[in-house]
């Protein structure tokens, strides 16, 4: 919700405008250690509330999440945006890269998400996956870095790349050169 909302410059309550229900959650993209609210009709949430009670959930001495959500909703534009600028950034550099291994569809990264095609059967995304998390001696002998990329194998062609407030636009940078570095092998 937070992401669709910096994305497209509105307020979140635009978006949930026609819902009858909301949750969010405050340890994804806006970086607390843990919660999530739930928002709807009075009904339904005394429902919810009943249903969690009775299922044993529930934290004592929870104020320091709470304070913790807090902060990331009150700085979550800045760090969204940041998390989007990141992403771009590694769309445009896996396009920059002219790969006959990988490409990526600019138009369709709109926020912290990048969707990466995989063309030619191999590597496969998992295996491309398991290329991008592994540090090769020729890797470190090469770059002089020693790099681990952490993507997932999304479908049977594609990789899902997702920036959070963790990943710095240095990260990114690490990362597309060590695509670069794992297309370049992969071609060789």
């Amino acid at each position: 919700l937070m992401n669709a909302a910096v994305a497209q410059d509105v307020e979140p309550a635009r978006i949930t405008q026609h819902c009858d229900s909301v949750s969010l959650c405050f340890s994804k993209g806006l970086g607390a250690p843990a919660g999530a609210v739930l928002a709807g009709r009075r009904e339904f949430v005394a429902e919810a509330w009943r249903v969690r009670k009775l299922l044993g959930g529930g934290m004592r001495q929870a104020g320091v999440l709470a304070a913790a959500a807090r902060f990331g909703l009150e700085h979550a534009e800045a760090t969204l945006r940041r998390d989007h600028d990141n992403a771009r950034r590694f769309a445009e550099g896996i396009q920059e890269l002219n790969s006959p291994l990988c490409s990526v569809n600019l138009a369709a990264v709109e926020t912290n998400i990048v969707m990466v095609s995989i063309r030619g059967g191999w590597p496969s995304p998992a295996e491309l996956c398991e290329h991008l998390r592994a540090v090769s001696e020729e890797e470190l002998a090469e770059t002089s870095q020693a790099v681990s990329v952490l993507l997932f194998p999304w479908s049977a062609h594609t990789v899902r790349a997702v920036w959070h407030r963790d990943v710095s636009a240095r990260d990114t940078e690490l990362a597309k050169n060590k695509l670069e570095f794992v297309a370049r092998k992969c071609q060789e």
